[in-house]
């Protein structure tokens, strides 16, 4: 038998630091003073995707805890809670962030290879009316946190790459854009999509890739580009995050295709754009990775080992451990 590497993939840990959980679970519907608003999506948040967001450290300490021992350890965006939806730049997010970056490093060393999520770089929240993307989020990111939009890591003929999804799917984020901030935010996209073509572009005929993207809202962007695309059948799998369950994963491929929606706000257009193009995603070889917690409906949050055969002779191997809660 030849030589075999084994990977350990987490997503969407969502850590909530003291700070954090001091704002309480209804951090999100405090504001919203219109009660026609604020019932469903409370009622939404509840039943459905998750009724104590700042309570949920304890599945990350059973991961840290129950994980095997792998050669690597791939962590696939969406550290913090994020509960400002302004990224990094929120103070109390940072400290989430921090906490939890600092706990992987420390558990898992070199080992460990860490994507940009969107609650690192911030969005605009549901209704639209508050959060967005700010620089000083990056800046934190790359800077104190030392997290690498871009990443690669050759294993034999294997060729794991990691990807920011919010800078490869910036159109979509247009009006969670400071003005004083666009010229430099399209600027930093366009330096991230050229080491990603010239990642693609030198692949070698007998090399397969697993592509880590958090939010597949990327995936049409991506495909957009001549170096991915004349490579696709070199795409074995692609890691998304970001949806948490594979019940959204499944509303997601069932809707592919709908007509954008321009009149519900900023975060109802982003996700309806998103899914008018995400046809395109099977060409990617889409794998959800949930998060630890999976959704309020149904708990089924956990994350996935992979065994890859160096040689590339064989589909790599993925094993999903559930964590119920």
């Amino acid at each position: 038998m030849g030589r075999r590497f084994t990977l350990a993939i987490v997503s969407d840990i969502h850590f909530a630091g003291a700070t954090e959980r001091a704002r309480g679970d209804d951090f999100e519907f405090s504001p919203i003073k219109n009660p026609f608003l604020r019932l469903p999506l409370q009622a939404y948040r509840k039943i459905v995707w998750m009724k104590h967001p700042m309570q949920q450290n304890g599945q990350f300490d059973r991961f840290l805890a129950e994980v095997p021992p792998t050669d690597f350890v791939i962590a696939n965006g969406d550290f913090p809670c994020g509960s400002a939806w302004l990224g990094l730049s929120d103070d109390a997010t940072f400290e989430s962030a921090r906490e939890c970056v600092g706990r992987l490093r420390a558990r898992f060393g070199e080992k460990l290879h860490m994507t940009l999520g969107d609650h690192e770089l911030g969005k605009s929240n549901l209704l639209g009316e508050r959060g967005g993307l700010r620089l000083q989020s990056w800046q934190r990111a790359t800077g104190e946190l030392n997290l690498q939009p871009f990443w690669q890591l050759e294993l034999g003929n294997y060729v794991l790459i990691g990807v920011a999804s919010t800078l490869v799917s910036l159109p979509v984020y247009d009006r969670d854009i400071l003005p004083a901030e666009q010229n430099e935010w399209l600027r930093l996209r366009e330096l991230h999509l050229a080491e990603i073509r010239e990642a693609f572009s030198k692949l070698r005929p007998e090399q397969c890739v697993i592509l880590f993207c958090h939010d597949p809202t990327a995936l049409p962007f991506l495909w957009r580009e001549d170096a991915v695309k004349s490579h696709a059948e070199q795409i074995e799998q692609t890691i998304i995050g970001h949806l948490h369950s594979p019940l959204y994963l499944w509303k997601s491929r069932l809707l592919a295709g709908m007509p954008a929606i321009n009149f519900l706000g900023t975060n109802v257009r982003r996700m309806s754009r998103a899914l008018n193009e995400a046809r395109t995603w099977k060409h990617f070889h889409v794998r959800l990775c949930p998060s630890l917690a999976g959704i309020e409906l149904l708990k089924d949050g956990g994350y996935y080992t992979a065994e890859l055969d160096a040689e590339a002779k064989a589909p790599a191997k993925f094993q999903f451990h559930p964590l119920p809660r």
